[in-house]
């Protein structure tokens, strides 16, 4: 009896070895070593703390942080799942070459999943040695650069996810990837085209990136394509007909972006097509009858267009839309029997460059000597860019206080309504003032973080005020309060007022609301050299030219007029599409301290006091900021920003090779340069000495205008990283 139960016993450990999965089979020596250097290089993060010598790697219990496959002793997917935020990335000695040159050595990997690990720096091009790779997903860390052109050579790729990094530049043409099926590029800044795909493709999510192209009609050819989010990007042209009734679409969302013009009334749609979003475009007419409304299989939103015929109220007037879709037409391509005439403008632009080079060294004389007469007399001036400090010889100044109302609605437009909050409110949000939430001490007051009923972060700033300042007064101030509401402000979303009647000789406490962001400053950005190396030139110009706008809100449209508003690299937050947000600026509220309320004098002259020109310092303030935007240095003391100034002067009027070489290295190759030299022209007269030759708001707008024209003329052509 005994012999028959260990001949069973035997009988079924031969068979569980014989039946053993092959995929939890142990893996190599040197595999198990890689394991342990890709530990190491990760510098051990949590989810790896319990890998040891005696760790089975093919056995490891089930588990959303770390998951390894092995088959015929190798390893064939590895996927691990960090707990960093963006935020949070690995130390100064992190290398992506030297890690990945490390992951490589596993020849037999089909899958790699490395999430939220902290992992910076460019994607190498030794990436096309995973031969055999089929899914790739590198989302959510601080990877930046181009996308290398490798990538393509990845021939069984199926999954392709590189979301929530920092890449930009042009997408490679991914049509030789004919296995890809799913491909997740949202949330960097690539673009402008669309990537060429294979027709096998499946979902291709590409939103909040750069993309500022039509929708390419070889879409039509994607019969597998079931998910489409193109979402918040800069899409102009109309809408396809087409991409509504694809072969196999269930999901679309082209939300916040320029499409424009109308739908045609034929548009059919797919019976699968479960998910529509098309709002936040500049579209016109009428919807086709199968996105005219909500079904019980069917989501459709169509809201901030130009439609008629929809059951919603939140659309704009028709005009809008008309106007800003020409603005952003984008440029037709020149016709075949154009050809001819172009060439024979470069020729005619040839004989008459010879003409202009041989003139120019006729003036070249005269202009170096008019510029040494300019710094003999202390006063800089370039003969491309000119402020005169004299306003009745300037250019025409508008009063833009009495802009449209219309213009006032789109700055603030995506904003919630402004609200009077309660104590109550307050004192949930902020967790009754707990000191933990004091994120900082300004000079008006105490600043908590804090979190509303409806889940949204955001700042409470406490301001004492004088108790001589009657009920009517304060409420004068809240109406202005609520009117500082603006794209390129850290914006107020609401007040609560408290006065403490039984104690007359209190001070009243006003508790303003502001918008929280979460990306960071633009001190940040300078002052970390991978996130630095994404501000190309045309983004630190667009940079420029929004805090330049926030500017002329707080000098122009408001009345009074808000100056002296501390502005500094520190105050300017970025939101995830960069776009700055000036924060700290001056709350026009008398403090307990004893400023003056600003509604007793109509140019708010009162709100700097140790200043004779406030509105002057805003503009110096400014050019310190573009100053190190285009040396991507931060300058810390006065005599860093003379100095820097000075050698900018100099470098103007040398040559352009000085001007070049005195710009941040990470922009060269991406800037016009004129573009760039007009920043630099800009900047030095915001740093004049005499604050009266100091432009205005408007003069720097005005100019800024230009560099950015001519930037986008220089990028158009082709020229981008190609030329200096």
């Amino acid at each position: 009896m005994r012999q028959t139960q260990t001949n069973k016993f035997l009988l079924f450990a031969l068979l569980s070895v014989l039946f053993l999965p092959v995929s939890i089979s142990q893996i190599t020596p040197g595999e198990k070593n890689i394991l342990f250097q890709v530990q190491k290089l990760l510098e051990y993060p949590q989810v790896l703390q319990g890998w040891t010598n005696n760790t089975s790697f093919c056995y490891l219990p089930p588990s959303n942080s770390v998951s390894i496959v092995c088959s015929g002793n190798h390893i064939t997917k590895l996927s691990i799942t960090g707990n960093r935020t963006p935020r949070e990335t690995l130390s100064k000695k992190f290398s992506t070459d030297s890690f990945f040159t490390t992951l490589t050595k596993l020849s037999s990997l089909k899958s790699l999943s490395l999430v939220s690990l902290g992992l910076w720096g460019p994607l190498p091009h030794k990436i096309n040695r995973f031969w055999s790779l089929e899914v790739l997903n590198i989302s959510s860390n601080q990877i930046y650069g181009n996308i290398p052109l490798s990538i393509a050579t990845l021939k069984n790729l199926k999954t392709l996810v590189l979301a929530n990094n920092l890449l930009n530049g042009t997408i490679p043409d991914l049509k030789s990837l004919q296995n890809l099926e799913n491909l997740d590029l949202g949330n960097n800044f690539l673009g402008p085209k669309f990537p060429a795909l294979s027709e096998k493709i499946v979902s291709v999510i590409l939103r909040n990136n750069s993309l500022r192209s039509e929708i390419p009609s070889v879409f039509v050819k994607l019969v597998r394509l079931q998910t489409l989010d193109v979402s918040s990007n800069k899409l102009v042209g109309p809408i396809p007909p087409f991409i509504f009734s694809l072969q196999s679409i269930q999901y679309l969302n082209l939300a916040k972006n320029k499409l424009n013009g109308a739908l045609s009334a034929k548009v059919s749609c797919n019976k699968n097509l479960v998910f529509v979003d098309i709002s936040n475009n500049l579209l016109i007419g009428q919807l086709p009858s199968c996105i005219r409304s909500n079904t019980v299989n069917r989501t459709v939103i169509s809201l901030w267009n130009c439609l008629s015929n929809t059951s919603s109220k939140y659309q704009r007037p028709n005009s809008f839309c008309r106007k800003e879709a020409i603005a952003v037409k984008p440029p037709a391509e020149a016709k075949p029997d154009e050809q001819s005439t172009m060439k024979l403008g470069v020729v005619l632009g040839i004989i008459g460059g010879i003409v202009v080079v041989v003139g120019a060294c006729g003036v070249l004389f005269l202009v170096i000597f008019r510029r040494a007469q300019a710094k003999k007399s202390g006063d800089f001036r370039s003969d491309s860019f000119v402020f005169d400090p004299n306003p009745d010889h300037g250019s025409p100044t508008v009063d833009n206080r009495h802009k449209p109302q219309t213009m006032r609605r789109m700055a603030t437009f995506g904003l919630p309504p402004y609200q009077n909050f309660t104590l109550d409110e307050m004192e949930e949000a902020t967790n009754n003032f707990d000191p933990s939430n004091l994120v900082g001490e300004g000079s008006q007051g105490q600043i908590y973080k804090g979190w509303l009923r409806d889940g949204s972060t955001v700042l409470v700033r406490c301001l004492k005020v004088r108790q001589k300042h009657s009920t009517q007064t304060l409420k004068q101030h809240a109406e202005m309060v609520s009117k500082l509401r603006h794209r390129h402000l850290v914006c107020v979303l609401g007040h609560c007022t408290v006065s403490y009647t039984d104690h007359p000789s209190s001070a009243s406490t006003v508790f303003i609301v502001q918008e929280y962001m979460i990306k960071g400053s633009l001190k940040d950005h300078l002052s970390d050299t991978r996130k630095r190396e994404v501000l190309k030139w045309p983004q630190r110009m667009s940079i420029a030219m929004s805090i330049a706008k926030g500017i002329q809100f707080l000098h122009t449209e408001l009345v009074p007029a808000i100056f002296g508003n501390n502005l500094k690299v520190d105050n300017i937050l970025l939101d995830d599409g960069l776009a700055p947000k000036i924060t700290n600026y001056k709350i026009p509220f008398p403090s307990k301290q004893g400023s003056e309320s600003p509604l007793n004098n109509r140019h708010g002259a009162s709100n700097l006091q140790n200043s004779e020109n406030p509105e002057k310092d805003d503009i110096y303030q400014f050019g310190v900021i573009l100053l190190q935007l285009v040396t991507g240095k931060l300058l810390n003391s006065t005599g860093e920003i003379a100095d820097t100034k000075v050698q900018l002067e100099m470098n103007l009027v040398e040559s352009p090779a000085k001007l070049r070489e005195a710009v941040d290295p990470l922009i060269r190759g991406t800037f016009a340069y004129e573009s760039l030299k007009t920043a630099v022209q800009i900047s030095v007269n915001c740093l004049s000495d005499d604050s009266d030759k100091r432009p205005t708001i408007d003069d720097v707008l005005w100019h800024m205008q230009y560099s950015i024209q001519v930037q986008e003329g220089w990028t158009s052509s082709g020229n981008l990283s190609t030329k200096m």
